[in-house]
Parts: structure tokens; C-alpha cells; sequence
């Protein structure tokens, strides 16, 4: 008989206030891996593939440090940090989501949720601030005991706002924290990993099949079992680099820069898909930028995934603006004059210049990727997903067999700035 079956089985013989405590009661449910360390340490490091459990370990640590529980080792000092990639991810996963804050709490125990202040207040006084990765100064001049750390490898502004954290863990004798993260081979996980304050741990989704949807473990790993893809996402493994891909991951490393430069002329570069609807490609949306000695940055990455003409247009558009752009470059094979006249539908103002494919991918490619070898193209910021595709684009045209919407765009993007001298930059707003 299944463990399912037994459980269910056991759990129709309670009544209901015998569920609610057993439902809350985590030390019965948790698989050894996601019990925080007897050992001493600083930071519990928790790496594993996607439904993991890594999210409902890093909150039930993080409840019983604010309850006081003594089973869990830290304590709050009264102030705890809670740091994610954006305000609105950390409301959908760490407080309201189904393994988050407040579900895992009995509704006696449960913390008063202010959105509006992005606070939780235990009603021993405890509080629970977010702060988002995006805004690394946000920190600045406040103090806690605790902090739970949440994708960290997805943090737009990785070291400075884990350098602001480490500043502000100065509450109580032992200030701890917890990082639940997919791995990506980024330069701060692995100093991470290395100091030995660090206890790491790593998890596979297949580990915590018992919770996840039926038929679920068996889909994705008939497909992705093996690949790059699956070893990161399944399995919680660093996955370095594909030898045989175009561009390395140090280059993109050595090259990023934490602040938006001065910039001459901005473009953005889209690559519409060849389709729309629920089965087309995902549409590539870069911006990126020239400066005065010559050097282009990319700004930003907007690319949407199964988007309508409408849709891309009017996020193409919206960039144009946001950055005061001098044009919007768009690739017109599949499209042709359909692609301006979307744009232009919903702003005729806004300059679109359209490029034609002749060569292939790999080939148009390769002057932009010799830029980056040379330290001419800088990432402002992280784009975890640009550059997982970048580093995984082989010469087949393809990355991991998908096609490379994201380096489409990035190509077209850095070509119309380096590559071609065509229009004067426009004059921007002070």
C-alpha cells in the first residue's frame, strides 16, 4: 500500500481539531534534510530543484525563530528580515503562498500581514520586514537577528543586497540566516557554499514527490531528466556551462556592472514570434545602451512568453518610453510590414527601424559575442534567463533545443549599436 493511501487512511480517523494541530505541527512532516542543522553555523543554505520544499522549509525556520521555538536555533532579536526578487513575488510566495507564512502558522499563532507597510507583526512583538533585491539601499539602517533569503540566484542585485544583509544581521549573539534557492552557477553562491559558516544543503523535487501533483515527476522528468535544464531545476545542481555554447559565463560576469552609466543612444530590439496565441514563441525584448567610449550595456530584459502582436507591441512601446529610447529595432522575417504596423498601432510616433535575417543565428551572433570577449558589452544588473540562454546557444541555432528568442533580440540590439552608425541619439530629458 502506498504512503498516500496510509496517510490517508490515518488522517480520516481524526477529528478536526486533532488535524489542525497535526497539520501545524511540522517536525512530523519534515524530511530530515529540512531540519535546520545541530551544528553551528550562520547561514543554512537550501538548494534544491523546483517543489523541492525549499519554501516551506525556509518558513516553517523562519516561524519558529519568531515564536521562539527552541527547537529552532537563532533567534529574532525582535526584527527579521525577509529578502526576495520583487515585493510582489515575496507576497505571492513567501507570505501568501500556499507553503508560505501565513498558511503555516495556526490561526492563533499566525502574524498580522500590513501590505501596505510590507510587515508581519507576531503577537509577541516580533516583525518581519520585505525587502526587495531591486533596491539593495532599502536596507540601509536596519538591524535584525533573522533573515530568509528567497531566490537568491533571481536577485537583479545580487552582491550589493546580500552585502547590506550581512551589515544589518547585528541583532542578539547569533544572527542566522536561511537561503532557499535553485541553483545557477553565480560567483556569490559558490563563496557561499565555500565559507565555512555555511551548511549546505541540497534537495531534488524527485525527494518530495509525496507532495507534489500526481503524474507531475513523471512528465517533467521524461523530458528534462539529464539536460541542463533538468539537472538545475530537478535536481539542484550548479550547472556550469555548455563548452560548445557561444558565449561563457565569465565573460558575462567579469563585465556586469551594478549601475546605469550615462548612455549616448538606447535601442530596443525586438524579436516578434512567428505566431501568436497559447502555442506561439515567446517574443525577445531587450533594451540596451551606448556609451560615450563606445561600450554598450544591456538595461533591460522584457521579453514575454506566448505574447499577442498587441501585447509585445504595446511592452516594446512602454519601454521606448521608459528609457527615452531613440528606436525600436524589430526583425521583420516572419511578420514583415505586420510587425510596424502593430507597433504603430499603438503609438505612430515612436521611430521603428526593421531588420531582415539573411545570415544565420550562429553567424549573426558571433560579431556580438566577440564584443563581449573583448569587455565591450556590460549587464546592468543580473538577467537570469538571458543569460542562460546565451550560454546555452550552440551553433545549430538553438538553446537547450529551444529557439533563442532572448538572444535574438540581444544580438539585434548590440548590432544596431555597435555594429551600424546610423541615427544621431536623440536629446533626452535632464
Amino acid at each position: 500500500m502506498s504512503t498516500k493511501i496510509l496517510r490517508s487512511l490515518f488522517l480520516e480517523d481524526l477529528d478536526e481539531e486533532a488535524l489542525q494541530q497535526l497539520r501545524h505541527d511540522w517536525p512530523i512532516w519534515a524530511r530530515l534534510k529540512q531540519r535546520p542543522p545541530i551544528s553551528d553555523w550562520r547561514t543554512w543554505l537550501l538548494l534544491g530543484g523546483r517543489g523541492a520544499g525549499k519554501t516551506r522549509t525556509g518558513a516553517e525556520w523562519l516561524k519558529g525563530v519568531a515564536l521562539a521555538d527552541p527547537h529552532y536555533p537563532g533567534k529574532s532579536g525582535g526584527r527579521i528580515a525577509l529578502v526576495g526578487t520583487s515585493f510582489d513575488d515575496m507576497k505571492d510566495v513567501m507570505v501568501e503562498g500556499e507553503s508560505g507564512l501565513l498558511a503555516i502558522h495556526a490561526k492563533a499563532d499566525r502574524p498580522q500581514w500590513i501590505s501596505s507597510r510590507r510587515e508581519l507583526i507576531w503577537k509577541n512583538g516580533t516583525i518581519g520586514k520585505l525587502f526587495s533585491a531591486a533596491d539593495p539601499e532599502g536596507l540601509r539602517g536596519n538591524q535584525f537577528g533573522a533573515a530568509w533569503c528567497d531566490e537568491i540566484c533571481k536577485w537583479s542585485r545580487l552582491e550589493q543586497t546580500w552585502d547590506m544583509l550581512q551589515f544589518c544581521l547585528r541583532l542578539g549573539h547569533h544572527p542566522r540566516q536561511v537561503v532557499t534557492t535553485t541553483p545557477k552557477p553565480l560567483k556569490l553562491l559558490k563563496r557561499l557554499i565555500e565559507n565555512p559558516t555555511t551548511i549546505t544543503v541540497r534537495s531534488t523535487t524527485s525527494e518530495n514527490a509525496n507532495n507534489l501533483a500526481d503524474g507531475f515527476l513523471d512528465y517533467v522528468e521524461n523530458i528534462y531528466a539529464g539536460t541542463r535544464l533538468g539537472r538545475q531545476e530537478l535536481d539542484g545542481e550548479i550547472v556550469e556551462q555548455n563548452e560548445h555554447a557561444l558565449w561563457k559565463r565569465e565573460q558575462i560576469e567579469i563585465n556586469r556592472i551594478d549601475e546605469m552609466p550615462e548612455l549616448n543612444r538606447i535601442v530596443i530590439a525586438v524579436d516578434p514570434p512567428a505566431t501568436s496565441g497559447s502555442k506561439s514563441a515567446a517574443c525577445g525584448i531587450i533594451a540596451a545602451g551606448l556609451m560615450a567610449d563606445g561600450r554598450c550595456c544591456v538595461i533591460a530584459d522584457k521579453t514575454l512568453p506566448q505574447a499577442t502582436p498587441d501585447r509585445w507591441a504595446a511592452q516594446a512601446v512602454a519601454l521606448y518610453n521608459a528609457f527615452e529610447a531613440d528606436v525600436i529595432v524589430a526583425e521583420v522575417n516572419q511578420g514583415g510590414d505586420m510587425v510596424k504596423t502593430v507597433i504603430r498601432t499603438i503609438d505612430p510616433a515612436v521611430p521603428v527601424r526593421a531588420v531582415h535575417a539573411s545570415r544565420g543565428k550562429w553567424i549573426r551572433a558571433e560579431p556580438v559575442a566577440l564584443l563581449y570577449e573583448r569587455g565591450r558589452v556590460l549587464h546592468v544588473g543580473n538577467y537570469a534567463d538571458l543569460e542562460d540562454q546565451m550560454c546555452a546557444f550552440t551553433a545549430d541555432g538553438f538553446a537547450e533545443g529551444v529557439s533563442p528568442d532572448r538572444v535574438d533580440a540581444l544580438v539585434w540590439a548590440i548590432t544596431e549599436l555597435a555594429l551600424s552608425r546610423r541615427a544621431q541619439p536623440r536629446v533626452r530629458s535632464a
